[in-house]
């Protein structure tokens, strides 16, 4: 049975390999499994896949294992392109600013390399 894919997703650099290598195997199965439905629905449930409030085009994907809470950044390229950047546990109710910003100045940098 083949998917029929509504997006593509695109790893940015290393960034989020880096990041899914460290994590534990049934993070990474979770992971796996909601990027395929980021890539996969016409709808994706926004307790897996939300628009960042206050950024400008920033989304972030969500996975819970446990009571671990996980977020990988990601932006659209081309509207059907999910280009992954940083990603990050969760420790606090709050998404950190640091973490933000990087992804903030990631997506800036994809843009600028692409215009070159």
């Amino acid at each position: 049975m083949s998917e029929n894919f509504t997006r593509e997703i695109f790893y940015y650099k290393n960034y989020y390999l880096d990041f899914f290598e460290k994590l534990r195997p049934e993070v990474k199965k979770k992971f796996n499994w909601t990027l395929q439905l980021v890539a996969t629905l016409e709808r994706i449930p926004e307790r897996y896949f939300k628009h960042l409030t206050g950024s400008d085009g920033l989304y972030e994907v969500r996975v819970e294992v446990g009571s671990d809470i996980y977020r990988v950044f990601c932006f659209f390229d081309k509207g059907k392109l999910v280009v992954l950047v940083n990603g990050f546990q969760k420790k606090t109710q709050k998404t950190p600013n640091s973490e933000i910003e990087l992804a903030e100045k990631l997506k800036k940098q994809y843009f600028d390399e692409k215009e070159k």
